[in-house]
């Protein structure tokens, strides 16, 4: 896992840098949520309200809504999919996504064109290089 400027950036996640969300595949289906970044910038998240199971999501709308101390807004799918599953523990302490942000998924989704819409994220070194340039941008440091 690499480190820029004290944020955790996992290099076999994909990456929609822009919305600070991240994607494990795992068997056909992927788990989503709030990367290292968005955490930080959010602040201590407070409550979580996913779309229910068997939602369609098309790609860059909501799959969730995030209330933090700071900020209130939508969880976009990086991807076009269906709801799966949601993860009932970020549920009922949705300050796991701030104290453990890349094991606190929000929800596991089916993805509907994942051949072409994953040529759209990042991974691996072109992840790290977009997440170091938006960091850079934003101007933000964390201190562990």
């Amino acid at each position: 896992m690499a480190q820029i400027e004290g944020f955790e950036i996992p290099e076999d996640l994909y990456y929609d840098v822009e919305n600070h969300v991240w994607v494990k595949l795992v068997d056909g289906e992927a788990l989503v949520g709030l990367d290292d970044v968005g955490q930080y910038l959010a602040r201590r998240i407070v409550f979580v309200k996913p779309k229910p199971p068997g939602t369609h999501v098309p790609r860059g709308e909501a799959l969730a809504m995030l209330e933090s101390v700071k900020w209130v807004g939508p969880l976009p799918a990086p991807l076009t999919c269906t709801i799966v599953e949601v993860n009932q523990q970020v549920l009922k302490r949705p300050v796991l996504i701030n104290q453990r942000p890349y094991e606190a998924w929000i929800v596991k989704i089916r993805p509907e064109k994942l051949e072409e819409e994953l040529k759209l994220l990042v991974t691996g070194s072109q992840a790290l290089e977009k997440q170091r340039e938006d960091i850079l941008r934003r101007g933000v440091k964390r201190r562990r």
